[in-house]
């Protein structure tokens, strides 16, 4: 399945993958993996970084399903 990846705030400058090919029951770890296997500069964020399918924040271990868009974020800072 083809997952669709969006990169916010400074996450977007890395270049990282618009999409990514997984197969079925992958979990957001995995494709993590996969994006950091393609563009390792983005593997820094790693423990900093929230991920969203569509709306929701999600955990490592949810299984991305057919048609989620998978949104990476650096931590929200105020000011």
């Amino acid at each position: 399945m083809l997952i669709q990846i969006q990169y916010f705030s400074q996450l977007r400058d890395f270049g990282g993958p618009e999409s990514v090919e997984l197969a079925e029951g992958a979990t957001v770890e995995i494709l993590l993996r996969k994006i950091f296997e393609l563009r390792p500069s983005l593997a820094t964020w790693r423990k900093h970084l929230l991920v969203a399918a569509g709306t929701e924040w999600v955990q490592p271990h949810y299984v991305v399903k057919p048609g989620d868009v998978i949104s990476l974020m650096p931590p929200v800072q105020g000011g």
